[in-house]
């Protein structure tokens, strides 16, 4: 019979969550990354999005020419996801305003947002489109896919964590947040970053300082600013 090296020895090969930094198992962990990357152009994935009342297909390219809001959720009939749609669906006519446009996304299918739609006070004010992800393959892209593991159960596994990316009329990256499930976003923030984006892009070498609002003061980088902000 082995001695107690050789027992650890074996639990090392055993154990894919050994630590060879400081001796000990950790609980495994998945590491999330994007393909998608501010200052790149996003994938043209096409998808089905509940509309108007309607199933249509999409494609990121179809709003070539307009700022996107893509709005990834975990799932429909749940609790803090109708909060945040809602206050999205509210802006969303000053979105349109200013040349914008928004889809969000769950992993449900176009039926259940549309059971959803009838059913829900709040998702009812819902105009813009509702995109469809069940494969997961668009939240993957984007990083925000919650993976599961071979056996163990992963809570949220399959679904979306709550990420909101602006992208701009070139189909370029610009913005992203990804935000733990538990922890709802603010559409009037998402609104300021993207009137900040807007404002960058229309005066080349202003920079946006913190929380800045249209008529705010802006900066132009430059050594006479270095030292004196």
């Amino acid at each position: 019979m082995g001695g107690p090296n050789e027992t650890s020895i074996m639990a090392k090969e055993q154990k894919s969550n050994y630590c060879e930094y400081c001796g000990d198992f950790h609980d495994p962990y998945r590491e999330y990354s994007s393909s998608v990357r501010v200052g790149e152009t996003i994938p043209d994935y096409e998808f089905e999005v509940y509309y108007k009342d309607d199933v249509r297909t999409m494609k990121f390219s179809d709003f070539r020419g307009k700022w996107l809001i893509v709005m990834f959720y975990p799932a429909d009939f749940t609790f803090v996801c109708p909060t945040e749609l809602e206050e999205m669906a509210a802006l969303y006519p000053n979105l349109q305003k200013i040349n914008a446009d928004v889809v969000s996304f769950s992993s449900d299918t176009v039926f259940v947002h549309k059971a959803w739609h009838d059913t829900s006070e709040a998702i009812k004010k819902i105009t813009y489109p509702m995109g469809s992800d069940p494969s997961g393959k668009i939240a993957d892209a984007f990083g925000v896919l919650v993976e599961g593991g071979d056996l163990p159960f992963v809570p949220d596994e399959g679904l979306a964590l709550r990420g909101t990316f602006i992208i701009d009329p070139s189909g370029t990256l610009r913005s992203m947040e990804v935000n733990d499930n538990s922890i709802g976003r603010a559409a009037k923030e998402t609104y300021r970053k993207l009137q900040a984006a807007q404002y960058v892009e229309a005066h080349q070498g202003k920079v946006c300082p913190a929380s800045w609002e249209p008529g705010d003061d802006t900066l132009e980088p430059g050594m006479d600013l270095v030292g004196k902000i």
